[in-house]
């Protein structure tokens, strides 16, 4: 059976608009317009029968789709799922020091270093290894046809290379804003994008 996956990014939370780093050892809650971001998702795809609901063990995520967990569609929180951990810089507020310090970081994975990793955190190697076990949980519910998972920025980046068999340091090729949608179609074999970046709900949203 083909699948079709539905994947998004989490709603905002007070540290992502304040600029703190959020990594997987920072568990915080979606702020007012996260919430809004939330319910325009859930309005623009409701009718969607999801069959299974993956979000990572953070509770963002959970947030942002709980409507689809309270519509008893089935919910499993796989930890391979969570954000990149970010170590040192985890819940550290903006400045000219940590932006120079992750866009020194982000170069480096540009440029192939892809075992590069803060002090205390996690590679992009690290996270594909836990997200291929994550999807190999995923993949094995053969009945389930349309899945929505929900999850996190930087590992969203990540897990996109991982399932189109693009390389690691092409990372940066996939935007994201709060609840952005990347939609798959797996044939079971390889995947496919079917929908890149899209935020149509958020227009939605802000036309009501």
């Amino acid at each position: 059976m083909n699948k079709i996956i539905y994947i998004i990014r989490h709603g905002q939370t007070e540290l992502n608009f304040r600029g703190v780093v959020q990594g997987k050892g920072v568990d915080a809650d979606l702020n007012n317009l996260g919430r809004s971001q939330a319910e325009a998702f859930y309005q623009y795809y409701k009718s969607v029968p999801f069959d299974h609901v993956y979000t990572s063990t953070l509770k963002r995520t959970h947030q942002t789709v709980r409507k689809f967990i309270e519509a008893n569609i089935p919910w499993t929180q796989l930890s391979g799922l969570d954000e990149i951990g970010w170590g040192i810089y985890e819940g550290v507020e903006s400045s000219e020091t940590v932006r120079s310090a992750f866009t020194e970081m982000l170069g480096s994975w540009t440029a192939g270093n892809l075992t590069a990793k803060f002090e205390n955190g996690e590679s992009p190697e690290e996270v594909k290894v836990r997200q291929l076990e994550a999807f190999e949980v995923i993949l094995k519910e053969e009945d389930a046809e349309n899945i929505l998972i929900c999850m996190h920025g930087r590992a969203m980046r990540v897990l996109l290379c991982v399932l189109l068999d693009k390389p690691l340091s092409d990372m940066e090729e996939f935007p994201h804003t709060n609840t952005t949608l990347y939609k798959l179609e797996y044939d079971g074999t390889q995947f496919s994008i079917l929908e890149f970046n899209n935020t149509d709900h958020l227009a939605h949203r802000e036309e009501d």
